[in-house]
């Protein structure tokens, strides 16, 4: 069947990657795609025009569509798709636009987990309108503060504030000053929790579902999770602390009631719901949602899947993911990410990158990168995502930071540290 991937980054490139290993795959399109994934497929840039999107799948006969990133589903692509007699029977890799708001609103995912009694911690959502009931509750509040606006924000709408008075001065920032644009028109604030996070992926046709490979992700820019927020900077697969134990309380206490929640609020459900979790002395807890998967953990989650991973979007298509088979490659996955000088802020694009041909035993994941002539350059603040396997942690990170010696452009930065703090 022909295919259509939407998205550009180094999760839809890994995505990608998955998909060409299938034997269901004629053709694969991906918009916009990027160049790490011209070498086995078609890329095109359709940009965000339902109406063109729809052109081009009649056009190729595209008979699945998977979208990567978020924007696309909180707009509502799968209800288009659903309303239009055209349409319809393509396999849709997308939740509804109401399910999609499990990522597009926090105070939905919040209002959502607290009717299924879905562990969290405890918040309110506040306005302009109610700024000082906010800061009131603030001051039931013990530091650090977690701030969080409530609709889209590139994944750098949360702020956590150690001191009260700061707090409140970000809070009047998000409420009356768009600090994260019509994102913060709302604001969620909860209580902090702590312990030690770990991503869980979750692939449903909205009865049935699978768990995918858990991860950790890295979203700092300095070496100890210090420095700014970053669209993540590495990721490990397994995650050590994430035991059958650990994992057996997150699919009853989490997994099921979403998948039973959804189903009872008759929200239309098909594709991948993240879940965010965080370790609390051996006790999960959802952190937040999102619709779609995470990146980089997608970097070393897809790579662990060794069955076909269309014939688990067929399944998803038809609602029969229980007959589908998931199988796992045990051994550990690492991704390390490459970024520009001076990401996540002002960085610098048009570097020449070098070394790609000494790469050994190991995958490329190109998140900002473009050519000029013959030369390979930087075009984005995150460039190069490097994953490797290993029969342990510390293998596969040594295999990663032995293929990220070898490529090089100026100003390249990554951190040291990815992994450690599972040793």
């Amino acid at each position: 069947m022909n295919i259509l991937l939407l998205g550009n980054g180094g999760r839809e490139n890994a995505i990608a990657a998955k998909i060409e290993q299938s034997t269901k795959k004629d053709m694969l399109f991906v918009s916009p795609g990027n160049t790490g994934m011209s070498s086995f497929a078609i890329n095109i840039d359709l940009g965000n025009n339902l109406s063109t999107i729809k052109e081009f799948v009649l056009k190729q006969n595209i008979k699945m569509l998977v979208v990567g990133p978020e924007q696309p589903l909180v707009a509502g692509i799968a209800d288009f798709f659903a309303e239009d007699k055209e349409l319809k029977d393509v396999i849709l890799i997308a939740p509804s636009k109401q399910g999609a708001m499990l990522e597009g609103s926090k105070d939905f995912a919040k209002r959502f987990m607290q009717r299924h009694n879905i562990p969290t911690s405890r918040y309110e959502t506040f306005t302009k309108d109610t700024v000082e009931s906010a800061k009131s509750f603030l001051r039931t509040l013990h530091p650090p503060y977690v701030l969080k606006a409530d609709g889209l924000a590139a994944g750098k709408g949360v702020l956590i504030i150690n001191n009260l008075v700061e707090a409140e001065q970000e809070l009047q920032t998000m409420l009356f000053e768009n600090k994260f644009g019509n994102a913060s028109n709302k604001v969620v604030i909860e209580q902090f929790l702590s312990g030690i996070e770990c991503s869980v992926f979750v692939l449903t046709d909205g009865k049935n579902y699978k768990i995918l490979p858990e991860a950790k992700d890295y979203k700092r820019i300095g070496e100890g999770d210090t420095g700014l927020n970053t669209g993540g900077m590495g990721s490990v697969s397994p995650v050590r602390f994430a035991d059958k134990d650990f994992m057996n309380k997150v699919e009853e206490r989490i997994v099921q009631p979403t998948i039973t929640g959804l189903q009872q609020e008759q929200i239309d459900y098909k594709g991948f719901i993240f879940i965010g979790l965080m370790n609390v002395e051996g006790e999960p807890y959802v952190i937040e949602y999102n619709v779609r998967m995470g990146d980089p953990e997608t970097e070393v989650v897809f790579p662990r899947i060794k069955s076909d991973i269309v014939e688990a979007f067929e399944a998803v298509g038809k609602g029969e993911l229980d007959k589908y088979v998931l199988e796992i490659d045990n051994r550990f996955a690492a991704c390390v990410m490459m970024v520009s000088k001076g990401y996540p802020e002002h960085y610098e694009k048009g570097k020449i990158i070098t070394g790609l041909n000494c790469v050994k035993d190991c995958m490329v994941f190109h998140a900002g990168t473009k050519y000029a002539g013959k030369d390979l350059i930087t075009d984005g603040g995150r460039v190069l995502a490097i994953t490797c396997s290993g029969d342990t942690l510390e293998e596969a990170l040594a295999n990663c930071y032995r293929n990220v010696e070898c490529i090089s452009f100026d100003g390249a930065y990554y951190r040291r540290d990815i992994g450690q703090d599972l040793m």
